[in-house]
Parts: structure tokens; C-alpha cells; sequence
């Protein structure tokens, strides 16, 4: 009886990251295609596949008879859910949740220092070789240490960044889907992350951030895309800023409503934005946000870097054995929920 296992992947790891994941069984016949379009792939290939390792590379269900699971490359699925291969019945969607926490909360954490600390003016100055008078009452800091940051959503990259503010001094409040249970159910990093909700302070309801945000000297967006999500930072979010605190946006281009954003950080009701994350990308050249002295913006960069890939197939291969041993695979795409 052959109980092998068809493998494919269509993006291009390194020659030592295949061996380790074709070393997690002898079952597992791993074959790697580099491709951006279905038809990359020859039908005799996809009529084999049980296992998918891809970003965007989605066959039609009656091509891919075989296929049981499909493991995308990003945590986000908003751009997947339509597709019908993943409505199939039985069929297991995963997600890379967990694998860009480090590098985003590290992203987030050098906004909140560089909003904090003036840092755009600062630079200013020095474009203009300046050295500024009553440069005290300029560059007076809002420090870390004593202030109170929150961040809406609680999820990986969240309790990351929640870990690394503990250092800090300062006090952590979030928002969760479901905030009785503030354990993390998903894949974390070996000594990252907050498991069992302890480094927050106090945890909110959806329902209930602005209240949160009215405590905030800083509140950093780290929601996914879904149905629900969408324009979640409308006009009663924002406005419930202190004129004195600052935005950071690391989610997704259309969970902050930038039509009322962009006032309020002009006539200074909110005190500064840093944003990684826009509702058209590129940013187009005309958009007034690249002249507000108060706004710092990343060309949606917060997720990147030389170790994904790494942190990537770890989680794959974790997912492998689980699979293997009929166990529940981490981080499962809840339809209901879109992530």
C-alpha cells in the first residue's frame, strides 16, 4: 500500500530548507515549482498534490482532486478567501500567523520611539543643517517609560509587541476578539510572544475601544483584513484620540479610514501617525499624507525580513508533523471568522 505523500511548493526556498522539510518522513515526496499561475504547473503534478505550500498558486478543484491542505506563506487570506478550491469540503487552510511577529513588533516598537522622540523633526533640522532654538520645548519627549500604549488586536504580532514594551516600563492595554480567554491558541516562537495573556495589563472587547483609546498616549493597529475589519478605525475610533497621543498602523490599507485620519492629524487632534499600511499601494504621489510634518511613512515593509523564510518553513514543518500524527494543524482558517 503506498501512504506516500505529494508535497508541492510553489515559491523558492534554498536547497538546505527543502532537505528539512522533506526530512520530517520518509512519506513525504517533496517537490518544489516556482510559480506565480496555475498553468506553471502541469495537470499530471496537481493531480497528485495532497499537501500545498503557496502563496497565491490556487488550482480549480476538479483539477487538484487529491488536495487535502493548503498552507499559504503569509498570515494574511483576505485575497484567497473567494477561491473555491478552499471552500472544498474537508479541506484544511492554514496560515504563517506567527512567523513575521518579530520583525513587526520591532517595526512598531521604533515607531512609537521615533513618534515619541520627534523624531521626523529632528531630521527636519538637519536636512536644513539647523540647529533650532528653544530646541527643549521642541523635542520634549513622550517616553515609553510610564506611558500607556494600546494596541488593537491582540494576536501574535500584538503580544510581541507587548512583550518587548515590558522592558520599557510601560502599561499595555489591547483589544480581543474574545477578551475571557486571553490565551494564544496559535503557533508562537520558542520564548516569544505572551501564551498566556499575562503581559497585558487589561484586555477590551471590540465593542469597547474607544474607551480603551481615550487611555492611550500611543495605540498601534495590528488587526487583520476581514469582513468585519474594514474601516474598524472609522470616525468615533479616531476621534477618541488624546490630541497629545500617536497612531501606529502596521494591519492592513483598509482598516484605518484615512478620509478622517488625514484631518485630524493636520489640525494636530491627533499628535502624529506612523503608517506602514495604506487603502491604495503604492501610496499615489498626490495623497497629502507625504506632506504632514507629523507622519512617518514605510512602504508597507513592517512584515520583511531575511529570516521569514526560515521562520516559515519551521512553522510548516511543525504543521507536517501534525498532519502526519492526525493532530490539529496550527493556525486553521476559521471561515466564519476569515482568518
Amino acid at each position: 500500500m503506498d501512504d506516500s505523500i505529494q508535497v508541492l511548493i510553489t515559491l523558492a526556498f534554498t536547497d538546505e530548507q527543502l532537505k528539512k522539510i522533506t526530512e520530517v518522513s520518509p512519506r513525504l515526496v517533496v517537490e518544489m515549482i516556482v510559480a506565480r499561475k496555475v498553468d506553471e504547473i502541469s495537470e499530471d503534478v496537481w493531480k497528485k498534490v495532497q499537501v500545498l505550500y503557496t502563496n497565491r498558486v490556487l488550482p480549480e478543484p476538479e483539477k487538484a482532486p487529491k488536495l487535502r491542505w493548503i498552507q499559504f506563506h503569509w498570515a494574511g487570506l483576505d485575497h484567497a478567501l473567494d477561491k473555491s478550491i478552499l471552500h472544498r469540503e474537508g479541506m484544511r487552510i492554514t496560515n504563517m500567523s506567527g512567523a513575521s511577529a518579530p520583525q513587526m513588533a520591532e517595526h512598531a516598537v521604533m515607531m512609537l520611539l521615533a513618534l515619541g522622540h520627534h523624531l521626523p523633526d529632528v531630521l527636519a533640522h538637519q536636512k536644513r543643517a539647523n540647529w533650532p532654538s528653544g530646541r527643549w520645548e521642541l523635542f520634549n519627549p513622550q517616553e515609553l517609560r510610564g506611558s500607556t500604549v494600546g494596541i488593537v488586536g491582540y494576536g501574535s504580532i500584538g503580544r510581541q509587541i507587548a512583550r518587548l514594551l515590558q522592558v520599557f516600563g510601560a502599561t499595555v492595554l489591547a483589544t480581543k476578539r474574545d477578551a475571557k480567554h486571553p490565551e494564544d491558541p496559535g503557533y508562537i516562537i520558542d520564548g516569544l510572544g505572551d501564551p498566556g495573556g499575562d503581559l497585558v495589563n487589561r484586555l477590551y472587547p471590540p465593542q469597547a475601544v474607544c474607551s480603551m483609546i481615550k487611555e492611550c498616549d500611543f495605540v498601534i493597529v495590528t488587526l487583520p483584513r476581514t469582513s468585519s475589519t474594514r474601516g474598524f478605525m472609522g470616525a468615533k475610533e479616531l476621534e477618541a484620540f488624546k490630541p497629545d497621543a500617536f497612531l501606529v498602523d502596521i494591519s492592513r490599507g483598509d482598516i484605518v479610514d484615512h478620509s478622517v485620519l488625514i484631518p485630524l492629524l493636520r489640525e494636530h487632534k491627533i499628535a502624529g501617525a506612523a503608517l506602514d499600511v495604506y487603502p491604495v499601494e503604492p501610496l499615489p504621489a498626490d495623497s497629502p499624507l507625504w506632506k504632514l510634518p507629523n507622519v512617518i511613512l514605510t512602504p508597507h515593509i513592517a512584515g520583511f525580513s531575511p529570516q521569514y523564510d526560515e521562520r516559515a518553513v519551521d512553522l510548516f514543518i511543525q504543521n507536517l508533523h501534525c498532519y502526519l500524527q492526525e493532530q490539529p494543524l496550527y493556525n486553521l482558517l476559521d471561515p466564519a471568522l476569515e482568518y
